[in-house]
């Protein structure tokens, strides 16, 4: 299968398109029917953060989605480019309690790491100086049709 790539503006009314267009691109990959479900979470997951720290951060860049089927997987890779705070990619400075439109509790970026990595079935989170990336796959049990 060839590489799918998409970006989109960070807003939240786009997760949804995104997630649809994942849902659709894993079908057409073989991902079993029974998994649907699961990918189209773990990416919505992982769009729904990128698009909030890319808010907070950076909004006037785009989320970066890389959708891939090589031999009996298919891969997505969500990534942002809100910057760490130091050379090694440490996590970028969290915003003051006032700039939040709503306040979402301790924990709650990570409890998102927790969803994806329970939905998908192999996951890799990367964080640079450049962004984070999460690369999420699931077994592909049929040969691609795009």
């Amino acid at each position: 299968m060839a590489t799918v790539e998409l970006s989109f503006s960070a807003l939240p009314v786009h997760v949804r398109t995104a997630r649809l267009i994942v849902t659709a691109v894993a079908r057409r990959s073989g991902v079993a029917e029974a998994l649907l479900d699961e990918v189209r979470l773990a990416v919505g997951e992982a769009c729904s953060r990128a698009v909030e720290a890319h808010r907070l951060h950076c909004p006037d860049e785009p989320v970066r989605l890389e959708l891939t089927g090589s031999g009996r997987r298919f891969e997505v890779t969500v990534s942002d480019t809100v910057p760490g705070d130091d050379a090694a990619g440490g996590p970028p400075p969290q915003p003051d309690e006032d700039d939040l439109d709503f306040d979402l509790g301790e924990g709650t970026a990570e409890l998102g790491l927790a969803v994806i990595a329970g939905l998908a079935d192999d996951v890799e989170i990367a964080t640079t100086p450049k962004g984070v990336q999460i690369r999420m796959s699931w077994p592909a049990e049929a040969e691609a049709t795009i």
